[in-house]
Order: structure tokens, then sequence, then C-alpha cells
């Protein structure tokens, strides 16, 4: 383990569920390099945890009564790692149904991806044991609008319901022209070409605006008075792109290249929405000063350059260019093999992108929060925030970083030097 627990851990396997597996009792983890992702790194920094949030960062942190209190030993303590473009839990490339992508037709903004998840799936533990937190997770980019995403935790061996983030703002998973034009296009049926995806998405937005204006003439009649008023019909597709026209709806649109990354926030400029995040952005530094001045983030993998397709206009330096332009920086994984070593992405940004150290690390960690509208509650060490914690041995940016301890909400979900994998809950089982 990263640090010596100076309070009574657990007695044996037989014991009930010991108090520092969960999130009740006040939790401070002493002399640890703490990188807050915020405000810089704090050398033998403390940090306190009361009632699953963070109640103090610094170096001088009054330690509460009864508190467990773990030394840090000179480890590295980081907020705990997101990816913000997730498929993990979905059976997308096994022998089961296929649930990343509703094929049969491309606009399915009502349905949610929730409702696939698979919380039992393994990815997830080999996610929770490389300091893996949160998580947007998303349909694919084979519609041109796939669905809605969920922010979640990756609370391994709890309910499900459990896992999905209150309060966290609706993410929409949408993709400009190329893919969906290659799916249909094998398919026969439109759209075949980018500039058919663009043009369905502008008849999408017309009928949306439509349904909502006539919703609103309904709404301001009841208000007046009027009677015996039939209701127009409820349209799910509808009401669901209605989230993404009135503001409500973080919109994430899966995009490589220049022209198809300006024609879409061409759309967004004529249909008044801001998009949230270009996820991929291969070729996002190419337009860079307009994706900033539109207010619209960058979600990237840092090493897809020469890579096949769309993604080899992607540069190591991209990242540079694009925070150099003003645009908020992120990276993701996305499959399983580069979500579990997140924090090596993010240390190429120091290599390729002149970023420093804690830059990098809020690449994967506060710039990623931004990403699920979650900023002001995950993805950083600031007081108020989730207690997601992760504690590391070696250096978390590097390929000799190892995960010691993971913490969300305040309660232990890994800890590499218990027996059954790591897991808490499975330490407690009886042999």
């Amino acid at each position: 383990m990263s640090g010596k627990v100076t309070a009574v851990l657990w007695c044996c396997l037989l014991c009930p569920a010991p108090a520092w597996a969960g999130g009740a009792r006040d939790l401070v983890i002493t002399h640890a390099t703490v990188m807050t992702a915020s405000h810089g790194t704090i050398l033998d920094g403390s940090v306190w945890v009361h009632d699953g949030k963070i109640a103090a960062v610094g170096t001088s942190v009054t330690v509460p009564a009864g508190a467990l209190v773990i030394d840090g030993g000179g480890d590295t303590l980081t907020p705990g790692i997101i990816d913000a473009h997730s498929h993990a839990g979905l059976d997308a490339f096994g022998p089961g149904v296929q649930e990343v992508n509703e094929m049969t037709g491309p606009f399915q903004p009502h349905l949610r991806i929730r409702d696939s998840i698979n919380t039992e799936s393994y990815e997830f533990y080999q996610l929770l044991a490389a300091g893996q937190t949160s998580q947007l997770v998303l349909p694919g980019s084979g519609d041109i609008t796939g669905g809605q995403a969920v922010a979640l935790k990756v609370k391994f061996g709890r309910p499900r319901e459990e896992w999905f983030i209150k309060g966290a703002p609706t993410s929409m998973k949408t993709a400009c022209g190329e893919t969906p034009a290659r799916v249909y296009a094998a398919k026969g049926v439109e759209p075949s070409t980018p500039e058919q995806t663009s043009l369905m998405r502008r008849r999408a937005f017309d009928e949306t605006r439509a349904y909502m204006a006539e919703w609103a003439r309904y709404r301001a009649a009841v208000k007046a008075g009027a009677k015996k008023l039939v209701p127009p019909p409820h349209d799910l597709k509808l009401e669901a792109l209605s989230g993404i026209l009135n503001g409500t709806t973080l919109v994430n649109i899966h995009c490589h290249s220049a022209e198809s990354i300006l024609a879409e926030l061409a759309i967004a400029k004529d249909y008044g929405y801001t998009i949230r995040t270009l996820h991929h952005a291969s070729a996002a530094y190419k337009v860079a000063d307009q994706v900033a001045a539109a207010g619209t983030g960058i979600l990237l993998v840092v090493d897809w350059w020469a890579d096949s397709g769309h993604a080899h206009d992607n540069i190591p330096w991209g990242a540079a260019i694009d925070r150099a332009a003003g645009a908020r920086v992120a990276v993701h994984g996305e499959a399983i093999t580069e979500t579990r070593h997140l924090t090596q992405e993010a240390g190429k940004l120091i290599r390729y992108a002149g970023y420093t150290r804690d830059e990098a690390l809020a690449a994967v960690t506060l710039n990623s929060a931004w990403v699920l509208g979650l900023e002001k509650q995950i993805g950083s060490l600031d007081v108020g925030k989730d207690a997601d914690l992760v504690i590391w041995k070696g250096d978390p940016l590097s390929v000799y970083g190892r995960v010691q301890q993971v913490y969300i909400d305040g309660e232990l979900f890994f800890d590499v030097k218990l027996p059954g994998r790591g897991l808490p809950r499975e330490a407690r089982r009886e042999p």
C-alpha cells in the first residue's frame, strides 16, 4: 500500500466491513505530493475528507478526532482520472448483441446508453485499478445523432443506479459527416456523403424548431386561459433534439477533419447552440482559432497521428496549437487499452505540447470534468468537491506510475495490497 495506515485497519477476512471501506468516517491523507489539477502541486501536503467531500487541502490540515489517518509516505495524490469518451461496459465487439450503435436510422436522440451498460463488466474493474473514477459513456458514431450519453462513477460492485451521477447535464452524442456517410452508404440509404449528413442535420433541426414553436403556442394559449385545447402530439426524438436547441443538452460531436468541423460550427451558429466538445478532433489544430472562438472544447488522443482514415491528419503537436488558440483541451482513451493508461497519454503533452505537469494532469481530470459539465463537482482537489482520490507510487504521468488506492466519494474502492483483486468487498468475503 502507498502509505502506512495509522488507525486500525481490519482484523481478518471474517470481520464486518471495516470503517475505512465506507465514506462516512473522516479521512485524512498526509505527507503526500498533492497534485490538485487546479492550483498547482503541494509538496508534503494533506487532504481531509469529510462526508465524501474534500474539506481541506494544504500543507497544514487539522486532523479531526477519530479520523482515519493515512501517511502518504511521499507518494503522489491526484484527483480521480476521468475519461470523457468511453464505451466501457458495452458489448460492442463481443459475440452478443451490439449495444453501441442503433443502426436502424441516422437519428436516435431519444435513446439512452445507460440502459445498456453492464456495470459488472470486467472492463470497469480494469479502469478502477488504473485510477479511473468517472467516465462519460457514449453511444457510437455510426449515426448522425446516436443518443444520450451518461456520466458515471466507477463504483465497481455497487448496484448500477448508484453509478450514475445525479444532476449531471444531459450529453448528446452526435457525429459529423464522415462516419454516418460511410455507414449508411454501405446500406444503400442516405446519408452517403458528408454534405448529405449536414443537410439532414439541418432538416432535423428545422423540424425540431417547428415542434418547439407548436408546443410554445399551446402552452401560451393554456396560460392565457383557453379551454378545450388539444395538445400537440409528443415526439420523443424531437423532444430530445429540443434540448440541443434550447441549450439544456451538451453537444458532443465525433469529428476528425477540418472541413467537417467547420461545417458543424456553421450549423451550430445558424441554429443558436454551442458545441460543447469535438471528440477526436484530429485536424482541429488547422481551424483552432474558429473552434476556440465558438467556445468549443477539444477532446483528443495525443498519438493518433499517422493512423488510417480521418485520424491520419492528427499530429503530436496538435494539442499545443489548440491550446495556444485558446481552446480547452482534454485527452480521452475510448478503447480500454488506451483508457487504462490515460495518465501516460496525458504525459505525452509534456513532451509534444509543452504542457507543465499540472496542465497535463488537468487534461485527464479537470478539463475532462468540464466536458461532462461537472467541473464544479469533480476533476480537482478543491474544497467542496467530491472526494475522488488516487494514491500513486511513482510518477502517475509515466509508465512507472502504479495505482495504490482509489477512493470515490471518500470511500475506498481499490487497494493494491488487499486480497480479492484489491477490492474491499472481496477482501471481506469468507474464504
